[in-house]
C-alpha cells in the first residue's frame, strides 16, 4: 500500500513542484470552489497512479493544485464513496497521498441532510464530532506503521482551533455558521423516517454518506482536520417532500458564496497567524 501512495505522490510532484500545506476535499455541488484557487494545475484522477474515478454526479474527479492567499493547496474535486463499490483503502487513498505530498491540515466538505430542527437547506455547519454507522473503518486490517499508530485517538477528531477559526472568520464576514454532530451511513438509499428518528435520539444533527473514512485516515496520519457540511435538504420524515440528488446539488451550489468566503479567508488567516 505504501508503494501505491508514494507512486501517486511522485507522479504529482513531477507536475507540481510546490509543497501543498493544506488539503481540501470538496463534496457534492461544492466542487466549483476551485475557482478560488490561483495559478492552478488540474490533474484528472484517472491520470494519477492508483486513483479511482468517481461515478457520482457533482463529483468532477480532479486534483487541483495551486494557491489560496499565496498558500499552496491541494484540492480533491470530488470523492469516492463506499456505496459506489469502493474499498475503504481506495476511498482514503487520495487523502493519504495528500499527506505524502506534505499537507499538515485537511478541510473536508460534504452535502448533508438536516436532522436538527434548527437546520435548514443552505445552512453551513461545522462538524464538531461524528458517529460512524457505515459499518466500515479504513484502518481495518494490518496497521501501516509508516502512516500512524494501531489505535489512533479520536477524542478530538476535528481540531478545535481550526473550528474556532472557521467560526471567527464566518462572523467577521457576516456568514451564519452553525455546529453539530455528523452521522455517516453507508447509502446509497436515503434514510427512512424511522432511521432519522433513531439518529436524532443518539445525538446526530445531520446525516450523510461520506467524510468519516477520510477523517479517520487523516487523524491516523496526524493531520489537523476541520469539516464543514452544507445542509442541502431536510432529512426524511421532517418535511413531506421527496429527496433527490439533483436538489442536493442545487442547494449546495447556492451555498457556495458563503462557503467560498469562509474557507478562503480562513486560509488567509492561517497564513497571517503563521500557521501555514
Amino acid at each position: 500500500m505504501m508503494n501505491r501512495i508514494l507512486e501517486a505522490a511522485q507522479f504529482i510532484q513531477e507536475k507540481y513542484k510546490a509543497k501543498p500545506k493544506i488539503g481540501i476535499v470538496l463534496g457534492s455541488g461544492l466542487g466549483i470552489y476551485v475557482d478560488q484557487i490561483k495559478n492552478k494545475i488540474i490533474i484528472p484522477y484517472q491520470e494519477i497512479p492508483h486513483f479511482k474515478r468517481t461515478s457520482v454526479e457533482g463529483h468532477q474527479g480532479c486534483l487541483i493544485l495551486g494557491e489560496v492567499h499565496g498558500v499552496p493547496v491541494a484540492a480533491l474535486q470530488g470523492r469516492l464513496h463506499a456505496y459506489e463499490g469502493y474499498a475503504m483503502e481506495e476511498i482514503v487513498h487520495p487523502v493519504r497521498v495528500l499527506a505524502a505530498l506534505g499537507i499538515e491540515m485537511l478541510f473536508l466538505t460534504n452535502a448533508s441532510g438536516g436532522i436538527n430542527a434548527n437546520y435548514h437547506p443552505g445552512d453551513l455547519v461545522t462538524i464538531s464530532d461524528h458517529i460512524n454507522l457505515s459499518g466500515r473503518n479504513p484502518l481495518q486490517g494490518p496497521n501501516i506503521n509508516e502512516l500512524g499508530p494501531r489505535f489512533p485517538d479520536m477524542s478530538q477528531a476535528y481540531d478545535p482551533e481550526l473550528l474556532n477559526l472557521l467560526h471567527s472568520v464566518a462572523k467577521l464576514h457576516h456568514v451564519e455558521m452553525k455546529a453539530g454532530v455528523y452521522c455517516s451511513v453507508l447509502g446509497p438509499s436515503y434514510e427512512t423516517p424511522a432511521e432519522i428518528r433513531m439518529l436524532r435520539m443518539i445525538g446526530a444533527d445531520m446525516v450523510g454518506m461520506s467524510t468519516v473514512p477520510e477523517v479517520i485516515a487523516a487523524n491516523h496520519l496526524g493531520l489537523k482536520v476541520a469539516g464543514v457540511a452544507c445542509i442541502t435538504n431536510y432529512a426524511a420524515g421532517i418535511k413531506l417532500e421527496k429527496l433527490s440528488h439533483a436538489d442536493v446539488k442545487k442547494v449546495a451550489e447556492k451555498a457556495m458564496v458563503g462557503f467560498a468566503t469562509i474557507l478562503t479567508e480562513t486560509i488567509g488567516e492561517l497564513k497571517r497567524l503563521g500557521k501555514v
